[in-house]
């Protein structure tokens, strides 16, 4: 039997009477020995209800998108009724029951799943082309939905499909076992969306990554919503703050959010009508740190074109090697008594890292110290062993169980696998003990000379004298030459790079630093002071006595020369504005990067805002006076600079409030003559603050920083967030909304009464504000925001128009 819009509209009218003709008198059903006919489609035919065989002699009800073919081995299934219970392929059906529950019954004619639902009314049961699967109670001209397969999502999420505090996805099996797996994403007890390996022994959350904190990930726990979808234009977004968007953005397409057996979240699109699907984004770029992918005693290796692989821990064997999230066994035995010490030697493991269970923590511990702990506990099967760079310090983590391992060189630490003594495993080359010892340095009194026999002659002092003299002449002249020789080379080596570098130090008092002088005036690098995308920033004193802010770069981009590097710093060296934060120097030494910059005590503007400490008045000049350094930058300045991080924490106040836009470490110089040449290697910003440009991969000009400019002053007029989200009341129900959305709505409903900048100012500034001043103010953000980037003014208008509704204001004030 199958049930479409696409016949005639009297057959299908028909159809629909003959259904309610049974749902009310004796039952419909659906047999799983029809599996072609006995079948659900969407009006557009885009979705497929019916039984689906998921084994041997094994079917489930199932919801997948349809095939152009009639063989259903391949098809993309979305929804399952009965995942762990497969119905056999005889004599099982799909019933609607007169009392109004759909059940689902195998040969034997017990009940295998049901929707518990009860009505005495007229029922209808149809597939949306949403692949949503609904039963209906009509009452008169209305309909009640009794159940929908929406609210019991198995594996994958559709469009206009919300995950709530009552639903989760759970992932499969395997690829071909469609039963439900370990892996679980929804919402936990604190309101975060999370993902959980939720294994047979062991559970554990393993996204968002359990070591960084909830506001480090732009997720808050202060919402009750709960609610997570994804649109068909390929934006997902939840209510704790987290925002996901595919490659293909923008575009409406066939979509799909899976859970992937292999714990990853991945979003799947195509074009309608295409068969083959492409993956436009997944949430975990790192597959390794996903938990329990290689099961216990395993390790797992990821390489971008071999992919992820699992290998078992020296002296251990896989258990399944069809499935290794079983992990691998032991194949030896450590006995528990007082010569362990004997028995027991360990196996270096270099960047293997395992996560979690840990018998406690021993801080600045050194090797011997470690091994001697875990040979003295029975539970101790191995010990991970890390220095802690910044703080200089080694630091011990017995384990008592090897789960959720990973090896990687990014890891800096070893793990040291505990082996019996006798262990093939171990020989005189890779034995730890001689290994780790091998690392002391011995005396020159501690090494012996080789023996060698000669025959002794008789010594002639003349000669001893002169053989003596001439070498030590020789080697004085030996030196100096290398001297010589190395400064030549440096001053040549040095001579393009630093010569424009001296002229601008004697013009400007820009200048390059050395690694050692700036590590000493900072003490180290102790005092972090702030920290952005481009590296940390520390407070030093430097040897003038002057107060500096030192950013120390990440390492060097992949790619860029030191000359590239300077040509940069130079040029942003030579600008100089009053609203630019000064910058006094650089360093360049190998790997080091670190830009010197002059110190602002009253911090930033986001510290301010979040402090209250901003009157009306500041605010205003603050926004007038970030807007002329970005229009110096744009349009005055010899090169073309887009900054591209335009953010309250980049902008610096002074002891007088007056503002310095800082933090080029993402800017970007452009040849003005070819302001064409505008394409970036990736999307640079900070979430909240970016311009549509970067999402639609749109020419990238000085515009994007209008836009960031707008959304920072809308945040100085509300006092809210771009980045949380406004929570507003419709009707009974609480929304979040875009900052600049509820701005911009407020206005459009409030001209017609004339009071909407009183909804939407900062409850902190009470009523000591001037309206005209910030209406203006409100306009030219919301100007500077347009989706559109040539309908967005440039700096130098947004100065003018600032300008002038204060000089008006002043003229007024002063009558």
């Amino acid at each position: 039997m199958i049930l479409t819009m696409n016949s005639s509209p009297i057959l299908f009218a028909l159809l629909i009477l003959l259904f309610h003709f049974h749902y009310s008198s004796s039952s419909f059903s659906l047999s799983v020995e029809n599996l072609e006919q006995d079948i659900i489609v969407s009006p557009k035919r885009i979705f497929t209800a019916g039984f689906y065989p998921v084994g041997e002699n094994a079917y489930s009800f199932a919801i997948w998108f349809t095939q152009k073919h009639k063989h259903l081995n391949d098809a993309t299934i979305v929804w399952m009724a009965n995942r762990d219970q497969p119905v056999n392929g005889k004599k099982s059906t799909l019933s609607l029951l007169k009392t109004g529950n759909l059940i689902l019954t195998d040969a034997a004619q017990s009940i295998v799943w049901s929707t518990n639902t009860a009505s005495s009314k007229p029922l209808q049961l149809s597939l949306r082309d949403t692949g949503n699967l609904i039963l209906q109670e009509h009452n008169n001209s209305n309909s009640i939905i009794l159940w929908q397969s929406f609210d019991f999502p198995t594996d994958t999420l559709l469009p206009q499909q919300t995950l709530t505090t009552f639903t989760k996805l759970i992932s499969s099996r395997s690829e071909t076992n469609y039963s439900s797996g370990f892996y679980k994403l929804f919402f936990d007890n604190y309101n975060l969306l999370c993902l959980v390996y939720d294994g047979l022994e062991v559970s554990s959350v393993y996204w968002p990554d359990p070591l960084i904190l909830d506001w480090q990930t732009s997720r808050s726990t202060y919402n009750s919503n709960r609610v997570a979808t994804l649109n068909r234009f390929g934006n997902f977004s939840s209510s704790d703050g987290f925002t996901f968007r595919t490659s293909d953005y923008g575009t409406v397409l066939q979509r799909r959010l899976k859970l992937d057996f292999d714990g990853n979240v991945r979003v799947y699109s195509r074009e309608n009508g295409q068969e083959k699907w492409s993956m436009s984004g997944q949430f975990n770029q790192q597959p390794c740190k996903i938990h329990g992918i290689c099961g216990p005693n395993s390790t797992c290796s990821y390489d971008p074109i071999t992919g992820r692989k699992c290998y078992c821990l020296p002296g251990y064997s896989i258990i399944n090697n069809q499935d290794w999230s079983q992990g691998c066994k032991p194949s030896f035995q450590v006995s528990c008594n007082n010569n362990n010490k004997l028995e027991s030697r360990f196996k270096l493991l270099p960047h293997v890292e395992f996560y979690d269970y840990d018998y406690g923590f021993q801080k600045n511990y050194t090797y011997k110290h470690c091994k001697h702990l875990c040979l003295r506990l029975c539970e101790c099967i191995a010990f991970q062993f890390r220095y802690v760079k910044n703080k200089g310090l080694f630091n011990c983590y017995p384990k008592t169980r090897l789960l959720n391992g990973r090896s990687s060189t990014k890891f800096g630490g070893s793990l040291f696998l505990r082996l019996p003594k006798n262990n093939s495993l171990f020989s005189h080359e890779n034995s730890v003990e001689e290994d780790v010892n091998s690392l002391v340095c011995l005396r020159n009194e501690g090494v012996k000379q080789l023996g060698r026999s000669y025959v002794n002659a008789k010594e002639n002092g003349s000669l001893k004298f002169m053989l003596r003299f001439a070498g030590g002449l020789g080697g004085v002249e030996l030196l100096g030459f290398f001297l010589v020789w190395c400064f030549l080379f440096r001053s040549s080596k040095n001579s393009n790079e630093d010569n424009n570098g001296y002229v601008l130090a004697a013009a400007t008092g820009f200048r390059r630093f050395n690694y050692s002088e700036l590590k000493q005036a900072t003490k180290g690098f102790s005092q972090e002071i702030g920290c952005g995308a481009g590296g940390k920033v520390y407070k030093g004193v430097l040897s003038d006595n002057r107060i500096a802010a030192i950013k120390r770069l990440h390492e060097a981009h992949h790619g860029e020369s030191e000359s590239e590097f300077l040509a940069e710093v130079n040029i942003i060296g030579r600008l100089n504005h009053m609203n630019l934060i000064g910058m006094w120097g650089y360093c360049a030494e190998g790997k080091h990067r670190l830009l010197v910059y002059e110190y602002m005590e009253k911090g930033t503007l986001a510290d301010n805002l979040s402090s209250n400490e901003l009157d009306w008045g500041k605010r205003y000049n603050i926004a007038l006076g970030t807007a002329k350094g970005l229009a110096y930058l744009h349009e005055e300045c010899l090169e073309w600079v887009l900054h591209c991080d335009i953010k309250p924490q980049n902008i610096l106040v002074d002891s007088d409030y007056q503002p310095k836009v800082a933090d080029f470490g993402l800017s970007k110089l452009l040849n003005r003559d070819d302001l064409n040449n505008s394409n970036f290697s990736r999307i640079r910003g900070t979430r909240g603050y970016m311009a549509p440009e970067w999402v639609f991969n749109s020419q990238i000009t000085s515009k994007v920083d209008v836009y960031s400019y707008g959304v920072v002053v809308l945040e100085m007029i509300t006092g809210k967030s771009p980045t949380t989200g406004i929570q507003i009341k419709d009707g009974e129900e609480l929304c979040h909304e875009r900052l600049v959305t509820w701005v911009r709505e407020k206005r459009r409903k409030g001209i017609e009464v004339g009071c909407w900048v009183e909804q939407i100012v900062d409850p902190a500034l009470g009523s000591n504000y001037d309206v005209k001043k910030m209406e203006t103010l409100a306009n030219v953000a919301l100007d500077c925001v347009a989706e559109e980037r040539d309908m967005r003014p440039s700096m130098s208008q947004v100065v003018e128009r600032l300008q002038s509704q204060s000089a008006s204001y002043l003229i007024v004030f002063t009558n």
